[in-house]
């Protein structure tokens, strides 16, 4: 916890010094920071902020504040971890311990991102959208699953999740989420599914997933309630190996 307070303080400390380190990047990389001012800039701002901040509590269910931000995911992601890399960079040689810290944050606010798209998308045409995730989600290493809370089938998985549970995404797509969960551990899993449906506080746990080769895997899931439209919820699974 106390090293988690030294980096939220670094990071804030520090905020010159990465920025320089961010823009020299983008000039060796041939391209350009977010410009000041706009969608990218702006969600970058409120990751550092939300970084920072979270890393001062240490665990905790707080999600990014993203109201009002109209971005697209994958380039606000691609900012966000351009920003991570410059960090680490200039932490020199304590940058690996300020990534462990930053990349399970950067794998929530993709999530965050993610879920106010489809939020967006749902009110603009009040239909199941194409895919319950976009591209953003498809590259972060943690395994993500959206799990349809009225009958419990996966409706979207990303690569990580498909080569964790050694199972072609389609035919995670379909497929009960419960059939991934340890016999042992499915009642707890029902459980937290159904406190999702009843509240829309985050849920942090942990579960015994199966592999389709019956391999236990223990993880640690941060699920999120998704409401794309108004008669469906869905719960947005981010899940870590322990």
């Amino acid at each position: 916890m106390q090293r988690d307070l030294e980096w939220a303080g670094w990071l804030v400390s520090r905020r010159a010094a990465v920025d320089r380190a961010l823009a020299l990047g983008a000039q060796d990389r041939g391209d350009e920071p977010p410009a000041a001012g706009s969608p990218e800039s702006e969600a970058l701002r409120r990751f550092r902020s939300w970084a920072a901040a979270s890393l001062r509590r240490g665990a905790s269910d707080a999600e990014p504040a993203l109201d009002g931000v109209r971005v697209d995911p994958e380039q606000a992601l691609r900012a966000v971890e351009d920003w991570c890399d410059a960090a680490v960079e200039v932490a020199g040689a304590h940058g690996a311990e300020l990534r462990v810290l930053l990349t399970p944050l950067t794998a929530r606010f993709a999530a965050a991102l993610t879920g106010a798209r489809v939020a967006r998308q749902a009110r603009r045409a009040p239909r199941p959208a194409r895919r319950a995730v976009v591209g953003a989600i498809d590259r972060i290493a943690d395994a993500f699953l959206a799990v349809d809370l009225a009958d419990g089938l996966v409706v979207d998985a990303n690569p990580a999740a498909a080569a964790l549970l050694r199972t072609p995404r389609e035919q995670l797509l379909g497929a009960a989420a419960e059939r991934f969960v340890a016999p042992d551990d499915r009642g707890a899993w029902v459980d937290e599914l159904a406190e999702l449906v009843e509240s829309d506080e985050p849920r942090r746990f942990r579960a015994v997933w199966v592999d389709a080769l019956a391999h236990p895997i223990a993880v640690e899931a941060h699920a999120t309630r998704h409401q794309p439209t108004r008669d469906r919820l869905l719960a947005l699974i981010l899940a870590r190996v322990l």
